[in-house]
């Protein structure tokens, strides 16, 4: 099943753009996957299973060394072009 990912992430610490740098980095090194970054948030497409497991991974990395909020919109039926 193909997903789409809408997330924002709000890292809670002073010199917040290092850990946003960091999730990015860690997002975009999965070429099977396709990235979006915004302004506000960033689009994840692919496959459910790729798309969740990179996200737990990521999100479980980054809420190890900072305190943070993410917010997620995840659906089967907003395609991602």
């Amino acid at each position: 099943m193909h997903i789409t990912v809408e997330i924002s992430y709000y890292p809670l610490v002073d010199g917040y753009d290092q850990p946003v740098f960091e999730l990015l980095e860690l997002l975009e090194e999965h070429p099977q996957l396709r990235v979006e970054p915004g302004t506000m948030s960033t689009l994840i497409a692919g496959e459910y299973d790729a798309v969740m497991l990179l996200l737990s991974q990521s999100m479980k990395t980054l809420m190890a060394n900072y305190p943070s909020v993410f917010n997620l919109k995840i659906a089967n039926a907003c395609e991602v072009k």
